[in-house]
């Protein structure tokens, strides 16, 4: 096993005290410099052209990320949540799934949509505030983001165990970060999941910031060891390593199929840019922890692994970066050309057969609105 040597770090800026707390075993299958490593118990056989389109994946992912970003400064986004550094999580756990499991994500979790086949313009749109949810969940199972934290573990749950009483040879994976495991949706999630064995993966992204708030204020032991109070495993993976959380993934998933219930895994990673586009994380954290974390990067170390091994070369790296320039570039031009909805749609689809008092906040909001008309606006 790996060990995390996760150096910590002032907490808020200004302290130059760092804790260190005991490092913590995670499954780690290959090393920041980019080496193969043996674990007793998850282990996995990746082909050359399987890792270069897990890198190729990473690289979109990141290339689509970076995209938001930019938009979103150039006012073409209200908001945009970057999932920088967190790559190899995604990607790993997405390309484990199969294609008729379900995926019930956060609001970072772009890699994963992009591996479900999902419309990068789409996951753009729900942040331009041009649609009412951004996609039809049943079109790739990858159900939409959510904003209220914690909540989709229980939505994540109810389904599982639907699936599981309709007899479906399929799992339901579920993300959340370290923050989401304060709320109490969480737990009841986890202990429902367990009396009733749903082939349910709880996927947790711990990037170590819930905002600004860091990890060791929200709990006392290591997320993954939640698990063993309400009676099914934990692991603790190294979030940085695409292969690892790839492995570890696969046998959660396997074991849901199987009827062997749920599984919550901890992917141990980093949060390197902010919160989102609104956040400042120079405030509260400094830049030798940032740093720390660079020499960690998931794509630089499964980029290592390519070019020792001669599985790649940097022609190959030039052209995975051009292509994703294209694609970026293409997303860019549908994201500006995208119409503004009437706003008055956001009224249409409240109730089926329409309610009194919905019609009557419609009048409201168009004399509203037609005021600002009559004045020049």
């Amino acid at each position: 096993m790996g060990r995390a040597g996760v150096a910590s770090h002032s907490r808020r800026n200004g302290d130059s005290s760092t804790r260190r707390p005991e490092a913590e075993k995670f499954v780690q299958l290959l090393t920041p410099q980019g080496e193969l490593r043996m674990h007793p118990e998850h282990t996995i056989e990746v082909p050359p052209t399987e890792l270069r389109g897990l890198y190729e994946d990473m690289a979109k992912a990141r290339a689509v990320d970076a995209e938001g970003i930019l938009l979103q400064r150039q006012g073409e986004l209200g908001l945009w949540p970057s999932l920088l550094g967190q790559e190899a999580a995604q990607i790993g756990s997405g390309r484990a799934l199969a294609d008729d499991d379900h995926v019930f994500p956060s609001y970072r979790d772009h890699g994963v949509a992009l591996c479900r086949g999902m419309d990068p313009a789409d996951l753009l749109a729900l942040f331009r505030g041009v649609s009412h949810g951004g996609w039809d969940p049943a079109e790739h199972n990858f159900h939409l983001y959510t904003l209220v934290i914690g909540s989709q573990t229980l939505h994540a749950t109810g389904y599982a165990m639907g699936l599981a009483k309709d007899g479906a040879d399929s799992a339901v994976i579920v993300y959340f970060g370290d923050g989401a495991t304060s709320q109490g949706d969480v737990s009841e999630a986890f202990n429902f999941a367990a009396l009733h064995e749903a082939p349910v993966v709880f996927f947790c992204q711990n990037n170590q910031w819930a905002i600004s708030e860091p990890t060791e204020k929200q709990t006392r032991v290591p997320i993954h060891q939640r698990a063993a109070g309400f009676g099914f495993p934990g692991v603790r993976v190294d979030g940085n390593d695409v292969l690892a959380c790839l492995a570890v993934t696969r046998w959660a998933l396997e074991r849901a199929r199987k009827g062997q219930g749920p599984t919550l895994i901890e992917a141990f990673t980093y949060r390197m840019g902010a919160h989102t586009t609104s956040d400042d994380p120079t405030r509260y954290r400094n830049a030798a922890e940032v740093d720390e974390w660079r020499a960690k990067d998931p794509i630089a170390r499964l980029k290592a692994l390519l070019t020792s091994q001669g599985w790649a070369d940097e022609a190959y790296f030039a052209d995975v970066d051009d292509r994703c320039r294209q694609a970026t570039r293409a997303v860019r031009e549908r994201v500006r050309a995208m119409s503004v909805p009437d706003p008055k749609v956001m009224f249409r689809h409240s109730y089926a057969d329409g309610h009194a008092l919905v019609d009557e906040e419609l009048a409201q909001f168009t004399a509203y609105t037609a005021a600002f008309d009559s004045e020049g606006c």
